[in-house]
């Protein structure tokens, strides 16, 4: 079973401020830090939650997005303008949040208990689990007839991270002004 300790509870603070600090600055290269910051601390959470794969995962798309962000901030040209808060754009923004709030507390509400076993599931794969042709052993028919999308999104997801940073960063083609 797993427990929450401090430690997740500090990591989860530090995000929620970092994303306020990111959300509020005026400057935009330090909104751009505090959105690293908070994923590099999601990725830690990860890490300590048991989840080493996600992790690296999450850090490689983190640090990729973090030097593409940073590279637009240094080229772009500041045209801010001090403009008013609209507040009914706020309303409908926090009316939104409310309701997916709501939404999203019904629909995780069948969930078990975290660390409880998930038996509906687990049957499952017990069940079906060596019927592949492909598959040796349970872990690889799980990874290959189950988990095949998830794998497929997450190089998907690494895969346009590396090519968008390649658009960004490069020099060849880029046309230079006067």
């Amino acid at each position: 079973m797993f427990e929450v300790t401090t430690v997740h509870y500090v990591l989860m603070g530090f995000m929620i401020v970092a994303s306020l600090v990111a959300i509020e600055t005026a400057d935009l290269l330090g909104s751009v830090i505090c959105v690293g910051a908070v994923g590099f601390a999601l990725s830690a959470l990860n890490l300590l939650l048991g989840a080493p794969d996600l992790a690296l995962a999450l850090e490689v798309v983190d640090v990729l997005t973090f030097v593409v962000l940073i590279r637009v901030v240094r080229t772009r040209r500041d045209t801010y303008h001090a403009t008013s808060r609209d507040t009914l754009g706020i309303a409908a923004v926090i009316a939104g949040l409310s309701v997916l709030l709501v939404i999203t507390s019904l629909s995780l509400a069948d969930l078990p208990v975290f660390g409880e076993p998930v038996l509906r599931m687990t049957k499952g794969y017990l069940e079906a689990g060596l019927q592949s042709n492909a598959a040796v052993n349970y872990v690889t028919s799980i990874v290959f007839d189950f988990r095949g999308y998830d794998t497929l999104g997450e190089a998907t997801v690494i895969f346009a991270s590396i090519i968008g940073a390649f658009a960004v960063l490069r020099r060849v083609g880029r046309k230079h002004e006067a």
